[in-house]
């Protein structure tokens, strides 16, 4: 209760007048007034002086009303930092994130994030997909890029459609293709990309009836492309994986539709900070034309 007898001292002295502090603080006067003498008699002295002009501060109503000010000014910043948690000018965001998203997307969110809101702290983790759905069910990130998931726990957001491309090099027959159709790949050595999860290239086989014939199976993109460089097979990975190529190696369509969706999967209800990064998320991959 001092607190609203401080701020109604303090519009007060601010007005001079009973009647104008009691309009703007949307109290009667006789309150406004009740809470004056509350004051005094609380210090054992006066704080205003009273006469046909309206009302003026004592001298010690002046010293009392810098300290209740100090006081008003630390309950505002108390209440702006609990704004803050809040409106999520702070918090952490723990996200998983397979290494495409690391390369092409968190490096431009990251400092969108910063200078909107630099109060979040923003928490990356690297894995494959198994690892960031472990991550999800323990409660040990936030949120996590998945290409999809076949658990209920999780909701997805889809955000994009990667294709797959098959990767060359022009030694192999099929480098002067302009598409190429997923029954050439059956007879050739192919490097099949190897990591938990759903992996997408296995799944895209067993939709057309596909059987590659798998040479060697390697969890990194760039350990397959160097195979590919050096004519020890081909390969199918994502269009973002392939960004940046060896001159001598080349990334071609599929005539079969094939493709990735990349989404990012929450466990539980996404707290404030995370929903802002959400939002700088998608605001960024509208802006992009991702």
């Amino acid at each position: 209760m001092s607190i609203v007898k401080y701020e109604i001292l303090n519009k007060v002295a601010e007005v001079q007048s009973f009647t104008k502090a009691a309009e703007l603080l949307g109290l009667t006067q006789s309150a406004i007034s009740h809470a004056i003498s509350s004051l005094e008699k609380e210090f054992g002295f006066n704080l205003i002086h009273r006469n046909r002009n309206g009302v003026k501060l004592t001298e010690d109503g002046q010293e009392m009303l810098i300290e209740m000010r100090k006081v008003l000014t630390a309950q505002e910043h108390l209440q702006q930092a609990a704004s803050n948690i809040l409106g999520v000018n702070k918090g952490t965001v723990r996200i998983g994130l397979i290494s495409t998203i690391s390369t092409h997307w968190m490096p431009n969110i990251i400092p969108i994030m910063d200078s909107l809101y630099p109060g979040i702290r923003i928490e990356l983790r690297e894995g494959d997909y198994y690892e960031i759905e472990q991550w999800l069910l323990n409660g040990e990130v936030d949120c996590g890029f998945l290409n999809r998931t076949s658990s209920k726990q999780f909701d997805f957001l889809p955000l994009k459609r990667d294709p797959l491309l098959c990767i060359v090099s022009n030694e192999s027959p099929l480098y002067d293709n302009t598409a190429i159709d997923l029954l050439e790949i059956e007879n050739l050595p192919f490097i099949m990309p190897s990591y938990k999860g759903t992996n997408d290239v296995i799944a895209n086989f067993e939709k057309y009836g596909i059987r590659p014939n798998i040479r060697f199976e390697l969890f990194d993109e760039k350990a397959i492309v160097a195979m590919v460089e050096h004519n020890l097979g081909i390969s199918i990975l994502p269009q973002m994986a392939v960004a940046m190529l060896p001159q001598n190696v080349k990334a071609v369509p599929l005539l079969q539709e094939s493709f990735r969706t990349i989404g990012l999967s929450t466990k539980q209800k996404l707290s404030p900070a995370s929903k802002k990064f959400v939002e700088v998320l998608e605001q960024w991959l509208a802006s992009v034309k991702q």
